[in-house]
């Protein structure tokens, strides 16, 4: 991934949210996956926004499963890291790991 296509730190929460919740990845799912793991309280329409983007770089893919008596007869859509998601994410990981390296918990180089 070039420079331009920097994931943004919310981005990266709503990947991992994806990869964390792995085949029950929806959209209650990963509210609660940020609020429980990140202590992000975000709207829905703020995850779909994020992850519509996502889709639209190729980060993400999302399909409808079934649809159930539960939810009103309506689907839920579902989502995926594509392979190219997977190594954007893990390719800022490792960035800010490299930056971290040598600064200290109070913010001082070492």
């Amino acid at each position: 991934m070039g420079h331009a296509d920097t994931l943004g730190t919310f981005q990266q929460l709503a990947m991992l949210a994806v990869l964390r919740a792995g085949a029950d990845a929806h959209g209650a799912r990963l509210l609660d996956e940020l609020e429980t793991h990140a202590g992000r309280r975000v709207t829905v329409s703020t995850i779909y926004v994020t992850l519509d983007r996502l889709e639209g770089k190729g980060l993400v893919r999302s399909w409808k499963g079934s649809s159930t008596p539960v939810r009103g007869g309506k689907a839920r859509r579902f989502y995926e890291l594509t392979p190219r998601g997977l190594e954007a994410l893990r390719d800022s990981r490792e960035v800010m790991e490299r930056m971290w390296d040598g600064v200290d918990a109070a913010g001082r180089a070492s």
